[in-house]
């Protein structure tokens, strides 16, 4: 009776446990951070040809209409199934750091401006801010003691 249930559960297992084509993955995760980077191109030339901007310009104006099209897609559903789709080639470009502090807005915005969105809207994009900061700071102190010791 007890080997009968554990064959039964690990067939179970096996059903429900979804599989994954490696190559299949990257292959999504390439065309979909790739098409990101073209259409960030597009616009940076765009503002460097077509509106005469000099390049710093252009790129900070690059990043601002990536963002703000990356959160209006989230408000409209559309980049969490880009990033479904697409994995990590849609989360790890600036749009998918503009996704993951708009989700949680529109997810808690129920619970009221303070609580919901005030005190979550940071849930998931938190960590990758703090362990940024610190990471840059280590690396800054490594940096300038490998200069006052002649290191670098």
């Amino acid at each position: 009776m007890q080997e009968e249930k554990k064959k039964q559960y690990q067939e179970y297992v096996k059903e429900v446990t979804p599989t994954h084509n490696l190559w299949v993955l990257m292959a999504k995760a390439f065309v979909t951070g790739g098409l990101i980077c073209v259409v960030g191109q597009a616009i940076l030339n765009y503002c460097m040809t077509g509106l005469g901007m000099d390049q710093q310009t252009a790129g900070s104006w690059c990043s601002l209409i990536l963002v703000l099209c990356s959160v209006i897609l989230t408000g409209f559903n559309i980049y969490p199934q880009i990033t479904k789709w697409g994995g990590a080639g849609a989360l790890v470009p600036i749009t998918g750091f503009a996704n993951s502090v708009a989700a949680p807005a529109i997810e808690f915005k129920k619970e009221g401006q303070v609580f919901g969105i005030g005190c979550k809207i940071f849930t998931i994009a938190g960590p990758v801010i703090l362990y940024g900061i610190f990471t840059s700071w280590l690396l800054g102190l490594i940096y300038w003691g490998g200069k006052t010791l002649g290191f670098f």
